[in-house]
């Protein structure tokens, strides 16, 4: 197989640069007002240089980069430019993968078997029919996998173009820092620091007991990654994980009644989302951020499956209770829900309420 990963560099910025030339080679910061608790969506290359970065709150990014010129999102706008983007895509091939607005996996084996051309040529002309067609540069991975192409297109931004030859996945992966590894988080990434293990390399070398006691049942997936193989298809159609929605206060919040009332509304969303979508879930999941930063995920399996609004709430509430402290205060609430189509095993203990793995999927 031959596997893109294709992500448009700083795409809200770009987006905003290219239809105002004044923009253009200026730190640009798009998000909320550094005035209400907004957060960086996306910065520019120029501001990344100050050392801004995304999800970074927009006040100490102001203070970073005080030239930096910020930018309310346009959503609408960054939609209809994906599009066009996903279209010059699918041009090329039927097995598209979007992952977000501004990234997807294409499958171009086919592209590659009909064109004549190596894999390089068809990146590189898909890199140039982006740029011609929507004035975006989007940088490109190109390896036999989804996760090696991933880690490709990261390494060479903004435009890079990056190919793994067949037979040299393990040799490319192996000086890699052990976080840039699919399923391998900042937590993870630093527990294997403290066994020594910095590198790809130094983690494949561990044997498959190694990998069992650590990983559990994802340690075969991360394993195999880890050497350069993944069979993992380009997907066309994505089941959503989870149905979610959060808001940021403008000032912390600890009362219990403007919490109840914040969570009511967050909730009727998650709910009328789930109706549309016809799902129905049996995990809840609240998403907390304390007036320090410091973010709390907690979560309960419930013995059914829902989608109704006020299960939903009463659960999430409980949730929310249990960190309810006097001189606690939150910025930052979410509620989710997740688990859907699964059945409860004997194992599982309903209403049981536990810190979320480090991919919460809030």
């Amino acid at each position: 197989r031959q596997i893109i990963h294709a992500d448009l560099d700083a795409f809200y910025a770009a987006v905003e640069q290219l239809d105002n030339p004044e923009l253009r080679g200026r730190p640009v910061l798009v998000g909320g007002s550094p005035r209400s608790r907004g957060v960086v969506a996306t910065a520019s290359y120029e501001a990344r240089a100050y050392g801004v970065h995304s999800a970074m709150p927009m006040s100490t990014a102001v203070r970073h980069c005080p030239q930096g010129i910020v930018v309310r999102p346009r959503f609408d706008r960054y939609r209809e430019m994906s599009r066009r983007v996903m279209a010059v895509f699918q041009d090329l091939t039927d097995l598209v993968e979007p992952l977000s607005l501004d990234e997807a996996y294409l499958d171009i084996s086919a592209a590659v078997e009909r064109s004549g051309q190596l894999p390089l040529g068809v990146a590189s002309d898909l890199k140039r029919r982006v740029k011609a067609e929507t004035g975006l540069a989007v940088s490109v991975g190109v390896a036999s996998g989804k996760s090696i192409a991933k880690i490709a297109s990261d390494l060479q931004k903004p435009d890079g173009l990056v190919l793994v030859p067949p037979g040299q996945e393990r040799e490319f992966l192996a000086p890699l820092p052990a976080g840039k590894l699919w399923g391998i988080g900042p937590k993870t990434a630093e527990r294997l620091r403290q066994e020594g293990i910095t590198t790809i390399g130094e983690l494949a070398a561990q044997p498959a007991d190694w990998f069992a006691r650590h990983f559990g049942k994802r340690a075969d997936s991360i394993r195999a990654k880890s050497i350069g193989r993944d069979d993992d298809p380009v997907q066309t159609e994505r089941s959503p994980k989870s149905i979610s929605s959060e808001t940021t206060f403008p000032e912390d919040i600890g009362d219990p009644a403007t919490l109840r009332a914040e969570l009511t509304s967050l909730t009727a969303g998650v709910a009328q989302h789930l109706e549309r979508k016809e799902l129905q879930g049996r995990t809840v999941t609240v998403k907390l951020r304390l007036a320090d930063y410091t973010t709390l995920n907690r979560q309960t399996t419930l013995a059914a499956p829902t989608g109704d609004a006020a299960v939903i709430l009463e659960t999430a509430w409980g949730l929310l209770q249990s960190e309810l402290m006097p001189g606690r205060n939150f910025r930052l609430l979410g509620v989710g829900v997740s688990a859907f189509g699964e059945t409860p095993t004997v194992e599982e203990s309903p209403q049981l309420a536990l810190p979320l793995a480090e991919s919460a999927g809030l």
